[in-house]
């Protein structure tokens, strides 16, 4: 039962609460730690290779290959697939920089398409007119860890021969129709940055493949480019996953699905107080297709007002985040591609109404409970 609090009992409810989490295994952290300093091996190694076998089973890929940050993981991905000056890569403009800006940083052109309103996921059936002889790739984005909608994607690129990309970033554990994110394309990138499902303790990342050829030059293009070392066939990057993080993830990925039930049992119950709320009307909740499996990197609502409520929510102790105010194409530094407001209209209208509430796994019952209510408040005639 929970139980109902006066909104004018202020109570601190952060956004995202690592510290809780932290605290729930300390102990194991440390060893972990303490191991790896005792050997004194902190780049690449036995570590990294023991991280990379068990996302390659908790994923279900035949290869993972550890890198240091989730944007290179989408740059190395890209990389390994061709992708280079002149060339274009169709994603979405409704997602995190490091999307578009791995693209960029290569000297190709993100071509964008929109949106679908409920999921937040590219619609594939704008797919087939963003494909032109330039294409190279394309990179749908699993926002807030849920799976875009894959077949009709896959179905576009494979009839132009086109590597699909997944950016995966937020949606480690999350699943289309039993296949988990990061095995649906030729290949998965995923991010390890501190406040995902799956976060270390700094920066770090992942690409995930069924494709042999495709892992082993990820693996080569991660060290300068180099298969034996001082010799190098191409001119890679320094993106060496560090043995210290994965100590930390492997630690942390043994507690995964138990954090991610957790968030989905926190999603059910604002699903419900919202209900009981008498809020749908004004609080549209996070849509869910029956054939993905949602790991809630974020809970994200549609509000009028969004912003004015997003003051009053800080006022009364509540955390949130916009994710994300301004939509790519409309960013100063992709000024020159020519789009312009109104070219993308469902992204530009998502980042106008949507808001993240506290969804992480520590999240107790009554702090659910409060948010609801203080927004309820804020709606309330006055």
């Amino acid at each position: 039962m929970v139980q109902r609090l006066r909104v004018e009992e202020l109570v601190n409810v952060p956004l995202l609460d690592l510290k809780a989490q932290y605290r729930s295994i300390r102990t194991e952290i440390m060893a972990a730690l303490e191991s790896v300093c005792d050997e004194q091996a902190f780049i690449l190694g036995a570590r990294v290779a023991d991280l990379e076998k068990d996302i390659q089973g908790y994923v279900g890929a035949s290869h993972a290959v550890g890198v240091a940050s989730g944007t290179d993981a989408i740059l190395l991905a890209l990389m390994a697939c061709g992708v280079g000056p002149g060339d274009e890569v169709v994603t979405v403009p409704y997602t995190f920089f490091a999307t578009a800006g791995s693209i960029s940083r290569l000297g190709a052109k993100p071509v964008f398409v929109d949106i679908k309103p409920d999921t937040y996921n590219l619609d594939p059936a704008l797919l087939e007119s963003a494909v032109t002889p330039k294409t190279k790739a394309v990179m749908p984005v699993h926002l807030y860890g849920q799976c875009a909608e894959m077949e009709p994607i896959l179905k576009t690129a494979a009839a132009r021969k086109l590597p699909v990309i997944e950016d995966a970033a937020q949606a480690i554990g999350a699943a289309r129709r039993g296949r988990q994110a990061g095995t649906l394309g030729q290949a998965g990138c995923f991010s390890f940055f501190p406040s995902k499902n799956l976060g270390g303790f700094g920066d770090g990342g992942m690409v995930t493949t069924n494709d042999q050829a495709l892992a082993d030059r990820v693996r080569m293009l991660r060290v300068h480019g180099s298969r034996v070392k001082y010799v190098h066939e191409v001119i890679g990057l320094n993106s060496r996953l560090d043995a210290l993080q994965a100590a930390v993830l492997r630690v942390k990925l043994t507690h995964l699905e138990e954090w991610t039930k957790g968030r989905q049992r926190n999603a059910a119950r604002y699903d419900s107080l919202f209900k009981d709320a008498g809020l749908l009307d004004r609080v549209t909740l996070p849509a869910v297709t029956a054939e993905n499996r949602h790991v809630y990197n974020q809970y994200v609502v549609r509000v009028p007002q969004r912003d004015q409520l997003r003051t009053f929510l800080q006022e009364q102790g509540v955390g949130t985040e916009i994710y994300y105010p301004t939509p790519l194409h409309l960013q100063v530094c992709y000024k020159d591609l020519g789009y312009r407001e109104g070219s993308f209209p469902q992204s530009e209208r998502a980042a106008k109404e949507t808001l993240a509430l506290p969804i992480f796994a520590e999240l107790t019952a009554d702090q659910q409970a409060y948010v609801v209510e203080t927004i309820k408040k804020f709606y309330a005639p006055r």
